[in-house]
């Protein structure tokens, strides 16, 4: 029997550790066998959650040793950095062939044990850039729910953990038994849209008071119309290259760039909320061509704009008419 060993560390996310458990715990074989085997383990028998509650652990660190798969789920904000016995118990379990994930911002404490350097690693997207920073000999990859590395493998936020376990569950047992497994989390055997988190991505807010403030203002407000260089910095009073180096240097990023991503988010809205053809929403969020609009959707988004519609489009509630 394949024993998951899932790693409680002070403060954790429950629903980054409940997820796992269940996905493995509800895996059945066709003769009603099950393959996997859930151990909950600690440093302390006792362990804080995120949430105001504690939990009461039976084994220690020592599971790891004795796991086939170990799962670290993420933590609150708060959460002291792991201890040195943690981090040696990891390395430990990798250095014996362990296959060892985590789940959002568990990828912090696989990478901080040495673990990721070298590899291709997700967080959840917030948390994304801050992973990259403090961690430079990861490739972190944002714009997706999971990495398998083979032996080592990263989820994205929560829901994603059920994404990469039902991977691993299919890796291990096949599909059909990965399929049944789906069924009981009551989720698709595999998510549509490239395995990408769909993500609305902000740059950081311009500070109030700003001289660009009117500047982005206006840009919201003419996204379908044609918006050139020369135009902003006429309205913002400056050179066209003084413009750009002072947009950059307020908004990390070029004039151009902040232009299409405020289309992207425009075309996200409008997918979200309305029964528009992808042609409408082309025009309204002021892209050229719907080919263009496209291909510059999935360069940002991580999805189609039909995928994304899928996914996120608000649909109303049939609400019966009451009897006379």
């Amino acid at each position: 029997m394949h024993t998951v060993a899932i790693l409680a560390l002070d403060q954790v996310v429950p629903f980054d550790m409940a997820a796992p458990m269940q996905a493995f715990d509800w895996t059945r074989l066709p003769d009603g066998r099950r393959p996997y085997r859930v151990r909950l383990c600690a440093e302390a028998t006792e362990v804080r959650a995120d949430g105001g509650f504690g939990l009461r652990v039976d084994r220690g660190l020592d599971a790891l040793a004795e796991a086939d798969t170990v799962i670290v789920p993420g933590c609150s904000p708060d959460a002291p950095p792991p201890s040195a016995a943690v981090i040696a118990a990891l390395r430990q379990a990798a250095a014996a062939g362990t296959r060892i994930a985590s789940v959002c911002v568990g990828a912090f404490v696989l990478a901080q044990a040495g673990l990721l350097d070298g590899l291709g690693a997700t967080t959840h997207w917030v948390a994304a850039d801050d992973l990259a920073r403090r961690f430079p000999r990861v490739d972190v990859r944002p714009d997706v729910l999971y990495v398998d590395n083979g032996q080592i493998l990263t989820s994205a936020g929560a829901a994603a953990a059920l994404d990469m376990c039902l991977h691993m569950i299919r890796r291990d047992l096949g599909s059909a038994v990965a399929a049944h497994s789906a069924r009981m989390s009551v989720m698709p055997l595999e998510r549509e849209g490239g395995q990408a988190q769909f993500i609305v991505h902000e740059y950081p807010p311009v500070p109030r008071g700003s001289a660009l403030e009117p500047v982005l203002e206006w840009i919201e407000d003419n996204l379908a119309q044609e918006v050139t260089l020369a135009a902003l910095a006429a309205r913002s009073g400056m050179s066209e290259r003084t413009f750009s180096r002072r947009f950059r240097e307020q908004t990390g990023t070029t004039p151009l760039q902040w232009l299409l991503r405020a289309r992207v988010r425009r075309a996200q809205y409008l997918l979200e909320n309305s029964d528009h053809p992808v042609e409408r929403i082309a025009r309204q969020a002021g892209f050229g061509s719907p080919t263009s609009f496209r291909e510059r959707f999935r360069r940002v988004a991580g999805t189609t704009p039909q995928a994304y519609r899928a996914a996120f489009h608000a649909r109303a509630l049939a609400v019966p008419e009451p009897r006379p």
